[in-house]
């Protein structure tokens, strides 16, 4: 777990502040210092903010503490909130035999899409050079001088 490689130091206990140093990684990452504040919920590696989940400096503190992290996540989230959508019974689905027959056929058909021969052309985006006045006089392709 990510958490317990974190190294805790408590500021302030009383109005939860404390501050988690992430290790050093072998590919050069890490030792990264976070201050974190346990009471109004934010943490300066945003992950907290951003995802509403406690992020692992959270669980680092928490774990340091023997707090639990349950109470830092929503409710919506919660185990509670998982089971109880899971709690209704669902009902199977009968094979075709036992449904109602209704007054449409319920066959569906392909589309019906003709090949067109031949290679396929590409679209091609216009350009500013690729528009001319239509006021101007046609030009030549090899000297640019007025056909007119």
């Amino acid at each position: 777990m990510k958490s317990r490689e974190h190294k805790v130091t408590t500021y302030n206990p009383r109005e939860g502040i404390y501050m988690v140093k992430s290790p050093i990684r072998i590919s050069g990452t890490g030792n990264n210092v976070y201050t974190l504040r346990l009471n109004n919920k934010p943490c300066s590696c945003g992950k907290w903010k951003t995802y509403t989940l406690p992020c692992s400096h959270v669980l680092a503190v928490c774990r340091e503490n023997g707090s639990i992290t349950d109470t830092y996540v929503p409710e919506i989230y919660s185990r509670q909130t998982y089971r109880r959508t899971y709690q209704p019974n669902f009902h199977q689905v009968l094979s075709a035999n036992f449904w109602k027959d209704v007054p449409f056929n319920l066959t569906s058909y392909p589309p019906n899409i003709k090949k067109e021969r031949g290679r396929k052309q590409g679209k091609q985006f216009q350009e500013e050079m690729d528009y001319r006045n239509p006021n101007s006089p046609p030009k030549c392709g090899r000297c640019h001088v007025g056909t007119q």
